[in-house]
């Protein structure tokens, strides 16, 4: 019988629609926009400044490979607290993850929207209308999706995810052959310890391998292939980014690149790149590419933000109306609308910019909290079977923790003090709600050890 209160969730995603989601939510616009302002405080640097972003994310994306295998639940990392931490802290968790993610998914709409827009203008049209009624079309789009069927938004995550790296993939191969690696020399031009700032300033693009962990259940052998997904998610993500920072800086040069800010990988395309037929100039092939990315993006924060909703449902710490799956549609109907209000708003009246770093440091604060949760159940259930161990442990998870906290002491002081009152209004709120009752204590599922991984003797049986 559902715990969820509803019919089970439907197992329709499978490993490589798992993957596509973590890739599709971390190669979002970043790569478009944050290379040419990596290397404007950085120089060509900017190329260290993403292989060490890339070591970092790993060591945490390890503790949730772990913690996936071992806890197979929606809601990936409130899934992991809420089973090793009192109740405060996990719904504490919850409330941050799920914030960060709308407003993601908020910023990724915006992203669309203006990239969208100007696309339109490569090709000598104006399109009727402010930016901000594309943001919220591809919101209400891509929601009535993920309402519907998750098979189907995971496919279409699928299927979008390769496109754009079909598009940064033409982008490195006309690059490598225009690339002068003496832009490379010297290295450190602004010196290494501009390395720091830029990778914070960096690191919200290798946000979402994460939001693979919150689609466990809907996934097919979750405790093998989520693991998986997320190792081969930042992999991907990694090279591809590193061979993206390589071109554009062999070929537009540092302070080229430094220039061009926000355009900066549009304008490298231009220098080198050939003219494609239906689509045109190589900026046109970017500004094409980053509405991809930019819609990929939204829809995996779509899916992730509204399973952390329906987590906490299930888990009674927000309304149990958010923690059930629809009796058709088999999603999580209710999470998905509500997550979607949010988000709309956010799209309308949120200060985005603000919000942004906001939602970076909430990202960080969680990771570090996750890696604990790593240390603490190996502390707690030493002997809970494991089908993916963080290797060097607890070397890896130490440092996904030192590394996190060390670049959320590059996030400003104006940003800390909305995190703080953030977590001050989820407290009202969670208050409130058990205080009338919408919420309460409620057992966490046990931990089931694995079933038996089949062997090739046994499969063939």
């Amino acid at each position: 019988m559902s715990h969820s209160g509803g019919r089970e969730p439907a197992v329709s995603l499978s490993l490589l629609d798992a993957t596509m989601v973590g890739i599709g939510a971390m190669i979002g616009a970043g790569i478009f926009v944050l290379t040419g302002l990596a290397v404007e405080i950085s120089g060509p640097a900017a190329i260290v400044v993403f292989a060490l972003n890339g070591g970092v994310t790993t060591f945490t994306a390890l503790s949730y490979a772990e913690l996936a295998a071992a806890i197979p639940r929606n809601g990936g990392g409130y899934a992991y607290v809420r089973e090793v931490f009192s109740a405060p802290v996990s719904f504490v968790m919850g409330w941050t993850r799920w914030f960060t993610y709308m407003i993601a998914g908020s910023l990724y709409a915006l992203g669309f929207a203006s990239n969208f827009v100007e696309f339109g203008h490569l090709y000598g049209f104006t399109l009727p209308g402010p930016p901000v009624l594309y943001a919220l079309g591809a919101v209400v789009t891509l929601v009535a999706l993920n309402a519907l069927s998750t098979e189907a938004s995971g496919r279409g995550e699928t299927a979008i995810t390769l496109v754009k790296i079909a598009i940064l993939g033409v982008f490195v191969v006309f690059g490598l052959t225009a690339t002068k690696v003496g832009e490379f020399d010297p290295l450190f031009t602004e010196g290494p310890l501009a390395v720091l700032p830029a990778m914070g300033l960096t690191f919200i693009a290798f946000q979402g391998y994460d939001l693979i962990a919150t689609v466990t259940e809907e996934v097919e052998n979750p405790r093998v292939n989520i693991p998986r997904a997320i190792l081969l998610s930042v992999l991907t993500t990694v090279v591809v980014y590193l061979l993206v920072v390589f071109v554009a800086i062999g070929t537009l040069g540092a302070d080229g690149l430094a220039g061009a800010g926000e355009t900066a990988i549009a304008e490298a395309a231009e220098g080198f790149m050939p003219t494609f037929p239906l689509i045109g100039t190589g900026a046109a092939l970017i500004a094409f590419g980053a509405v991809f990315s930019t819609i990929s993006a939204l829809n995996a924060v779509v899916i992730g933000s509204s399973r952390v909703a329906f987590a906490m449902g299930r888990e009674r710490q927000l309304p149990a109306s958010l923690g059930r799956f629809h009796h058709r549609y088999g999603t999580p109907l209710v999470a998905i609308l509500v997550s979607a209000v949010v988000m709309l708003v956010a799209v309308v009246v949120v200060p985005i910019r603000i919000v942004g770093n906001l939602a970076s440091l909430f990202s960080l604060l969680g990771f570090i909290i996750v890696n604990y949760a790593l240390i603490r159940l190996r502390r707690r259930q030493p002997d809970l079977q494991r089908p993916f161990e963080v290797p060097y442990y607890p070397i890896t998870p130490v440092l996904g923790i030192v590394c996190n906290a060390l670049l959320g002491l590059f996030i400003d002081p104006f940003t800390w003090a909305l995190a703080i009152g953030w977590l001050i209004f989820g407290g009202v709120v969670y208050f409130l709600l058990s205080r009338r009752g919408d919420i309460g204590p409620t057992e966490s599922p046990e931990i089931q050890d694995p079933e038996p991984i089949p062997t090739a003797e046994q499969g063939d049986d």
